[in-house]
């Protein structure tokens, strides 16, 4: 029977049907904000107080309606009662840079950024400072498609060094500026990102960055960007080929800076650097600011060739660098990574420099290029830094390693047996302890890496990174993002992996459970011990040879390639908890056999991995 559709019932399939195509475009289109920053900064180096300018064009990519905006006043953390400064001082072990430090600044040690004035489009802007972001609320909507400009005046405040940004740090270097200016906060698909400072990372809006700086004649400074005008300014940057040269040292100089792309601005100052230049690969310029201090220059001398080397390799293996200069700096409090430079302390032997150096370097493709969200997935940031700079590192300073990644493996080892663990999607600034979030971010995240290449094989780990950095650089990529790239090199289903490593604390526990004569051949049986299963590769060991089994784990739903002279075995299913096959061995000839001989495998109880005659 024909039922006839009312008035009512047609209009609701319409609706239905809009919903659902409207949701379907949200859901596979790609969109992110833009935003252009033109700022004059004047600073003060006897009181270290700025006055600033900031003109900020915003750009609404999104399919949303914004009726407010947020922007980061991080300077603010620095001040007795923050929220950095409570956290710091109520965790179970806190950061010893931090420690109680803030609670005892004086009013003329704090750090702060205060907003005098805010106008949309030449109207002026409501808002409230909650700690360090500044609530706005917008008097004309942005709507998709739409521009806006905001004109701010500002003023702040360097704190005495402690945490990343500072004067006077424990080197003596003047001014690390890091974090300095209200930053727009990063609107995506999940919405605003207006994450308080309290210690951990970063997320920004890609943008170009007209900076100009007006500071003591006798600075020298380095950071993001160009130098624009580098005749005038001098210290080194003025162009060589030039007939003008630079003015006497006396006043100000205003440094003016373009930096096109970026998603932050960063520079240091001080009156005592030194500044070395050095073409690396595809011209890029090298910039080297350091103090003038015997005991360390030799060191930056010999960095310099290191660094290029460390960029020749990022570019070989991750993707080729797209700007023309990159800056190493003294500064901050250890090492720190920003756009087109990093901070580093320098009072370093020659290999803690170079390693350093190709850690904070390796970010520029992590952070600054595919820009992750570093608060809520920290280890795709610092996790793969670390397990590329480990590899650089071992290429560029001749280690020979034959698992560079050891360290990142105890690290993670450590933290199961600590009982501090917390799966890898908790927040940055979330977790119970630092060593928690340090061993979770770090080495947990590096052994994400090195682990994916036991399951797909080194070759498609290493098509995996270049095809994860050429589909996403400058798309903020999420963790599913390095799984789709993986699976589509590999052919390998993967989900299963990115579930059970970086959404909960299963461990990896395999063991050789018995080994039994059947007569010219003998049976072996595996056992699972730990929830999260994984394919496994064995050796067996006799006076002759030492062939190689390979057992794929039935969910990835294909096999590791490049696995010649193995012999594979069935499939396991996840859900078996033990696992028997038989080898033409006699088991009278058998000397040893070992679960997985490479390591890479994150297996919590190696000792009976071993299984010995």
């Amino acid at each position: 029977m024909m039922i006839k559709p009312t008035l009512k019932s047609i209009l609701f399939a319409c609706v239905c049907a809009f919903l659902t195509a409207n949701t379907t475009a949200q859901n596979t289109s790609y969109w992110q904000q833009h935003v252009d920053y033109n700022m004059e900064v004047d600073m003060n180096v006897n009181n270290y107080q700025y006055t600033g300018k900031q003109e900020l064009t915003y750009t609404n990519n999104s399919p949303d309606t914004l009726t407010q905006v947020f922007y980061h006043l991080y300077f603010n953390a620095f001040q007795p009662g923050s929220e950095m400064d409570v956290r710091s001082r109520t965790i179970a072990d806190a950061d010893p840079r931090v420690g109680d430090r803030i609670s005892k600044l004086a009013p003329d040690e704090i750090g702060f950024m205060k907003v005098n004035s805010l106008s949309q489009d030449g109207n002026k802007l409501s808002y409230k400072v909650a700690g360090t972001i500044l609530e706005v609320a917008l008097t004309t909507p942005i709507l998709p498609g739409q521009k806006t400009t905001f004109n701010m005046d500002f003023t702040g405040q360097v704190p005495v060094q402690i945490r990343r940004s500072g004067r006077n740090n424990k080197e003596g270097v003047a001014l690390s500026m890091a974090q300095w200016y209200p930053k727009l906060a990063e609107y995506d698909f999940e919405g605003w990102h207006a994450d308080p400072y309290i210690g951990r990372e970063f997320h920004g809006v890609w943008g170009d960055f007209d900076v100009k700086i007006t500071i003591d004649a006798d600075y020298t400074l380095g950071g993001t960007g160009y130098v624009q005008n580098g005749n005038e300014v001098g210290h080194g940057y003025q162009d060589k080929n030039a007939s003008a040269t630079p003015k006497t040292k006396r006043g100000k100089y205003t440094w003016h800076f373009i930096a096109p792309n970026v998603h932050d601005f960063t520079w240091a100052a001080d009156p005592n650097y030194l500044h070395d230049t050095y073409i690396a690969e595809n011209g890029v310029e090298l910039h080297f600011l350091y103090k003038n201090n015997p005991e360390i220059i030799e060191n930056w001398k010999n960095l310099q060739p290191k660094t290029a080397a460390i960029l020749a390799y990022f570019n070989k293996h991750i993707g080729t660098y797209p700007y023309k200069q990159y800056s190493v700096i003294q500064g901050g409090d250890g090492g720190m990574e920003y756009a087109m430079c990093t901070f580093i302390t320098g009072e370093r032997s020659f290999g803690s420099l170079v390693g350093v150096t190709a850690h904070e370097f390796a970010h520029t493709w992590f952070q600054f290029l595919l820009a992750t969200n570093e608060a809520k997935h920290e280890w795709m940031d610092e996790g793969f830094t670390s397990y590329i700079s480990a590899k650089a590192m071992n290429e560029v300073m001749d280690q020979n390693k034959e698992n560079p990644f050891t360290g990142s493996y105890r690290g993670y080892y450590r933290l199961v047996e600590s009982g501090h663990e917390q799966p890898q999607t908790t927040h940055a600034d979330r977790y119970n302890r630092n060593r928690a979030y340090g061993a979770t971010a770090y080495n947990k995240g590096a052994v994400f890496l090195a682990q994916l290449g036991y399951i797909i094989g080194e070759e498609n780990l290493a098509k995996t990174l270049k095809r994860y950095f050429n589909d996403f650089a400058f798309k903020h990529p999420t963790p599913n993002d390095i799984k789709r790239a993986a699976e589509k090199v590999s052919g390998i289903q993967l989900d299963w992996y990115l579930t059970d490593w970086t959404q909960t604390t299963n461990t990896i526990d395999y063991a050789i459970t018995e080994v039994v004569a059947n007569g010219n051949k003998t049976n072996i049986t595996l056992s699972r011990k730990g929830l999260m299963p994984m394919p496994i590769d064995l050796q067996i060991t006799t006076n002759k040879e030492a062939p190689m089994y390979y057992i794929p784990l039935r969910m990835m739903r294909n096999e590791k390639p490049n696995t010649t002279g193995y012999t594979q075995l069935e499939d396991w299913p996840w859900t078996n908890p033990t696992y028997t096959f038989t080898v033409d061995i006699p088991m009278s000839k058998i000397k040893s056999m070992t679960i997985d001989p490479s390591r890479l495998m994150a297996d919590i109880h190696q000792e009976d991995n071993d299984w010995k005659n």
